[in-house]
């Protein structure tokens, strides 16, 4: 038998029509989410003479998961994994800075892997996170092996 699946939808996070992804799935227990990026927040900036730097890009993102993860029903403790892609690698710090800033608080961090990339999908991107969470468990509180 095949886990339930279901479209995530958060109003904020809209899908550009004609899409040929989804943002996020609820498949069972797991929210599987495709790679988030600062768009349109990014450009907005760009045209306002104020771009960007990578940790806010980070932040913009890891608050785009953390939406999708309360529509699906969950919680920021619920987020397990992430795959960060930079276009620059000394943005390492910055992007490591705010991953700590966005889960503190937590019993441990969400595992997470990051690689330098050659390009996002617009040139103003500097950071793209794809993130897996589960419903059923909660990193604010688990024990130490």
């Amino acid at each position: 038998m095949s886990a339930a699946v279901q479209r995530v939808q958060a109003g904020s996070l809209s899908e550009p029509a004609g899409s040929t992804w989804s943002n996020a799935l609820l498949i069972g227990n797991d929210v599987v989410m495709s790679g988030m990026t600062g768009h349109p927040a990014t450009r907005q900036a760009v045209e306002a003479g104020a771009p960007l730097d990578a940790y806010a890009q980070t932040w913009v993102v890891l608050n785009k998961i953390r939406t999708l993860v309360e529509a699906a029903g969950g919680h920021v403790g619920n987020i397990y994994r992430l795959t960060v892609y930079v276009t620059d690698i000394a943005d390492k710090e910055a992007v490591g800075r705010a991953r700590r800033d966005f889960f503190a608080g937590h019993a441990v961090f969400p595992t997470s892997t990051l690689v330098e990339v050659s390009a996002l999908v617009f040139p103003e991107l500097r950071v793209e996170i794809e993130a897996g969470a589960r419903l059923d468990l909660d990193l604010r509180t688990v024990e130490k092996r």
